[in-house]
């Protein structure tokens, strides 16, 4: 009878895998824009517990090619820091990643990389990414509400969700401000119930 791989070694498995798919897919990404079309890839721990997603790309996002560039992204930092949050546990995308491409392209590529990140949340961020999200039909999912910001809800049998209004458009004015962190929060007590690595 075999030896029992140590658990240690077969997240190193997993993880070499997810990073080689996260890998392709920015490779199929890229060649997919050209000079003037530039993807914006999600970027973060590519087996991550938290998976954030907003709706489409802004323009810092795009200049540099990354999700959660920019204000979006250091708004996203604090938060994570004051609900104790390991930002290293964290995997950050946008819907689209052009912002130009076609729906079923942009859902064929978030659908991927729900299945090579297998979050254990996922944070999604404003009405239109919950729309998105609902559209996916992802595998034996639940359809996102977006009455219920902050409440932490079932996805599929193995993902749970947020729903949080758009972080976006939530920075420019404290009470939009204050709805998102309101929502938001529920990550802090979640996290807190989750097993140490």
């Amino acid at each position: 009878m075999p030896a029992a791989v140590p658990t240690d070694e077969i997240y190193e498995r997993y993880l070499k895998k997810a990073i080689a798919e996260i890998n392709d897919l920015g490779d199929e990404l890229a060649r997919a824009g050209d000079e003037l079309r530039v993807p914006v890839l999600g970027s973060g721990h590519p087996l991550a517990d938290v998976f954030l997603l907003k709706h489409s790309p802004k323009p810092t996002e795009i200049q540099e090619g990354v999700a959660f560039f920019g204000r979006s992204g250091q708004a996203v930092l604090k938060s994570l820091q004051r609900l104790h949050v390991d930002p290293l546990a964290i995997y950050g995308t946008n819907c689209f990643k052009f912002g130009t491409e076609e729906k079923n392209d942009a859902a064929a590529w978030l659908t991927r990389e729900l299945h090579i990140v297998q979050p254990k949340l996922l944070v999604v961020m404003g009405e239109a990414a919950i729309s998105f999200v609902n559209d996916l039909r992802f595998p034996l999912s639940d359809p996102l509400d977006e009455s219920s910001p902050g409440a932490v809800c079932r996805f599929t049998p193995t993902i749970e969700a947020v729903v949080t209004p758009d972080i976006d458009e939530s920075l420019d004015d404290q009470t939009e401000k204050t709805r998102f962190w309101n929502a938001f929060k529920a990550l802090g007590p979640w996290w807190a119930e989750q097993p140490p690595y």
